[in-house]
């Protein structure tokens, strides 16, 4: 069944818009160049947003521009042009976006629905920019949901010592469709290091606790026997340090003694949803920089 298309949202309507996105030692004269660089090429800035790690010596920026009613050269030619106006200069690394190009992702699952149904849900309705191309599980269970949306949906199952095969089909399936972002929303399988290093800074995952915390499939029995007063859910970038890679949002919410645990993995699964939405949209929106072991989210 063929979804319905998305609606258009009222930016959509607006001239073209696009994003820059710049990181590099930090300096006296960075804002005003790439400010007058887009001026001297007939673009509007519309939003921007700078911070500098004084600690890393290290600024980042991120700055939204449209045609002012003049005429802008093509990305390629700003591209081009952006190298002697302030790229060199500055050391920087630099990429321009265009909005309307919305960022291509496979998503990952395997039994549990509830962060996939709720990332197709906003997909479908216009909410979050992103164009879901593909769905791989390896389970069957969740087949008839993706498909209801008018997604792909891949099968690959994992047999025992056979992994490296199932990881080479995803490799293949991500290149054919030419993704951007593969989308961990609980696909309870740990990723190989060398698929950690072919999705560097390309895949996302969502972890049932506000990291640093309970670790393992019973996580929520875990909290509950400790009798926590606090959960949460962290979504982070995939690294081959389990659970440890550059935290992109987190969220929490107050318990107490009276929930089972089954109650509180209803809380934590409602959490779960809402931070990896986030990080989807703020990644897919160009607003997350890596430093380091950590992240910039320019909000």
């Amino acid at each position: 069944m063929q979804h319905p298309p998305r609606p258009v949202t009222p930016s959509e309507s607006r001239p073209p818009s696009y994003v820059l996105t710049t990181q590099c030692p930090d300096t006296t004269g960075i804002v005003a160049a790439i400010a007058g660089f887009l001026a001297a090429h007939n673009c509007l800035i519309t939003e921007a947003q700078h911070f500098d790690d004084a600690a890393a010596n290290i600024s980042f920026m991120r700055t939204v521009f449209h045609d002012n009613g003049l005429g802008i050269p093509s990305l390629e030619a700003l591209d081009r042009a952006f190298v002697d106006a302030a790229g060199a200069k500055f050391d920087m690394a630099w990429k321009f976006h265009a909005v309307s190009e919305r960022c291509r992702t496979v998503l990952a699952v395997s039994k549990q629905g509830h962060c996939l149904n709720s990332i197709l849900h906003r997909w479908s309705t216009g909410t979050l920019p992103i164009e879901v191309v593909a769905v791989v599980s390896n389970h069957q269970d969740l087949r008839s949901l993706v498909e209801w949306h008018g997604v792909p949906f891949h099968y690959f199952p994992i047999s025992e010592g056979r992994k490296g095969e199932q990881e080479a089909r995803l490799f293949e399936l991500f290149s054919k469709v030419d993704a951007e972002l593969l989308v961990l929303a609980r696909y309870m399988q740990v990723l190989s290091a060398e698929a950690c290093a072919h999705f560097e800074g390309r895949a996302i995952n969502i972890h049932h606790s506000f990291l640093p915390g309970f670790k393992g499939a019973r996580a929520y029995h875990q909290a509950h026997a400790r009798g926590v007063k606090l959960i949460g859910a962290t979504a982070h970038y995939v690294t081959t340090d389990l659970d440890e890679g550059p935290i992109i949002e987190q969220e929490v919410e107050r318990v107490d003694h009276t929930l089972s645990p089954a109650e509180l993995a209803v809380v934590g699964s409602e959490l779960e949803s809402l931070v990896l939405n986030r990080a989807i949209k703020w990644h897919a929106e160009r607003r997350v920089f890596r430093n380091g072991a950590k992240t910039v989210v320019l909000r």
